[in-house]
């Protein structure tokens, strides 16, 4: 286009940046770094943002050229990578940015290239599929770099995007830590795959009952699901000293299940075992392999130590298999997706009235449904939920989830002092149960015990340093400072949890209460704008209506801040 209309080419190129791309930076928090004629240089704070942001331009860009006749379209190549990079001003320099230049070049027109290390970061996050293109070598870099490309359609114009890199390295905790891995479903049956998930799960919650072990929360373990690791890494990554990892066989009625136990810190097999069994036994057999874990890990413990941490799941098969397919949707956290997991958990419940988790389920997606907006009904979604609930705490009083699920909805009942009490029996149970302490730090600061909510929800965090619910985690420990009076602090963890993740109404208005308190003014203004863009009618009003049980003094400390963010009050 620029050789048939250089001034229409460049105004049509600011068009797209003032009015599409800068919009989009502000929202997925990108930034500019560097232009060079028509082609531009992106910098993100996460690759899921990065990700998010250019496929939203790319859609953007097909709308906007839809009409357009071919020699007037513009349209961007797009690369991503992740890695290290060094500062000039504000330029950015180095082979982070060389791959990622390299993958804008191997990108179709209009669509966009990612590396291996990008797609390793937003695979469970995303929901787009990228095909792969292989090892490809590229120029001025030694290594091939594994390429997946997502296909739209068109022709060029350059685009490059970089992520900031950053895995920290978490240090070994004083008492012996584990991680379970999820394990490989090897069956050739993708129906199958609730069944391997099933009995990692379990082993997780059978070894978190011992007090003296720090076992890795189920959501930061799954992380690694479908993916080569090193071991060594991911002690490092989770901060763990030893590894379980294994695969499940199913043939007819008969499995075989194999697990190692590795030590991450010099990669030596401590222990190995297959497990042949008719299927009827799978149960008996996931204790027998909790046991003998737990015995490996510290021989001279195993007198005193070692106990049956969990009861065998219900004899009935179908219930079981029932639960672990509604908690495969529950974890997708969509309204779908939790629409569907109430159904399954109410046909377990149907098939074994007396399975105290399926309750326990339909009450924790009645609970999702209303914090997390879903619901249509909230009075009515929290009446059912408490029942439910009350009904799998009357089954089994010594199931910590059903304790929990408990806590979570009493909290939203307005039931402050029995919530936290819920909570902290689901943690007498199960020790290690970091949505426990997560939703006990929520419940704790929600009815007026701030200072003592950061504490509990630091243990979340280092429990399940990896977890899909980090966000919420990070931003109850922000405004456990915020309502502590430490501005500063919750500023800085709000960017943090909204780094993770920025797509519920919770973010961009509590960092807008948090820069307020601080004094940056102009920065709350901006991120009630950023609210603004997906709840245009946000007011104080609305706020006050999602939380209406919220410790007086401390309702009274958002609307102050809120308003002076800039919120209207109506």
């Amino acid at each position: 286009m620029v050789g048939i209309d250089e001034e229409g080419a460049l105004a049509a190129q600011r068009s797209h940046r003032v009015e599409l791309i800068e919009p989009l930076l502000a929202k997925h928090h990108g930034r500019i770094a560097n232009t060079a004629g028509d082609s531009f240089l992106f910098e993100f704070p996460s690759a899921v943002e990065a990700v998010r942001c250019s496929l939203a331009i790319q859609d953007g860009m097909a709308e906007r050229n839809h009409e357009i006749s071919a020699d007037q379209k513009i349209e961007y190549r797009i690369g991503i990578n992740l890695g290290d990079v060094m500062a000039d001003g504000d330029d950015l320099l180095g082979d982070g940015v060389n791959i990622a230049a390299r993958l804008e070049a191997l990108a179709d027109a209009g669509g966009v290239c990612i590396s291996q290390t990008v797609l390793e970061h937003v695979r469970d996050r995303i929901d787009v599929s990228f095909d792969d293109l292989g090892e490809i070598q590229v120029k001025n870099i030694t290594r091939p770099v594994r390429v997946w490309r997502w296909l739209p359609t068109s022709q060029t114009d350059g685009l490059t995007v970089l992520s900031a890199a950053g895995n920290e390295t978490l240090a070994l905790p004083d008492k012996p830590s584990i991680a379970v891995l999820p394990f490989d479903n090897m069956s050739g049956d993708p129906e199958q795959e609730y069944f391997s998930d099933g009995i990692s799960e379990d082993i997780i919650t059978a070894l978190s009952k011992a007090n003296w072990l720090m076992v890795i929360a189920r959501n930061s373990s799954f992380t690694y699901k479908g993916r080569a690791v090193d071991i060594s890494q991911v002690g490092k990554e989770l901060g763990v000293r030893y590894v379980l990892e294994g695969s499940v066989r199913k043939a007819g009625n008969r499995i075989r299940v194999t697990a190692q136990l590795i030590d991450t810190e010099d990669n030596d097999h401590l222990w190995a075992e297959r497990y042949d069994r008719e299927l009827a036994d799978i149960f008996d057999l996931q204790d027998e392999i909790t046991e003998t874990i737990t015995a490996r890990i510290d021989s001279e413990l195993r007198a005193s130590e070692i106990e049956r941490s969990r009861r065998k799941p219900p004899a009935n098969l179908t219930a079981w298999d029932l639960y672990q397919r509604g908690f495969w949707h529950f974890y997708r956290y969509n309204a779908a997706d939790n629409a569907s997991a109430t159904t399954l958990f109410k046909q377990a419940a149907e098939a074994d009235p007396d399975f105290a988790l399926a309750y326990s389920g339909i009450a924790y997606t009645r609970y999702t449904a209303v914090f997390q907006g879903f619901s249509k009904n909230p009075q009515e979604d929290i009446a059912e939920g408490l029942e439910v609930a009350r009904k799998a705490v009357l089954l089994d009083d010594k199931e910590g989830f059903a304790h929990f699920v408990l806590g979570r909805m009493l909290t939203l009942s307005g039931d402050g002092e029995q919530a936290i009490a819920e909570l902290e029996k689901s943690l007498d149970i199960n020790p290690s149960f970091a949505h426990a302490y997560y939703g006990l730090s929520l419940a704790l600061m929600w009815y007026g015990r701030a200072a003592e909510a950061k504490a509990v929800v630091e243990t979340a965090l280092r429990l399940s340093p990896r977890d899909p619910l980090r966000y919420g985690m990070l931003t109850v420990r922000a405004n456990s400072s915020l309502l502590s009076g430490d501005h500063q602090d919750a500023v800085e963890y709000m960017k943090k949890a909204i780094f993770e993740r920025n797509d519920t109404v919770w973010q961009n208005l509590l960092l807008a209460a948090a820069l307020a308190g601080a004094g940056q003014e102009d920065e709350a203004r901006r991120a009630i704008d950023a609210l603004h863009l997906n709840w245009p009618d946000f007011t104080l009003a609305t706020f006050e209506t999602m939380v209406p049980h919220l410790h007086p003094e401390y309702a009274e400390t958002y609307r102050h801040l809120l308003a002076k963010a800039g919120l209207a009050a109506k």
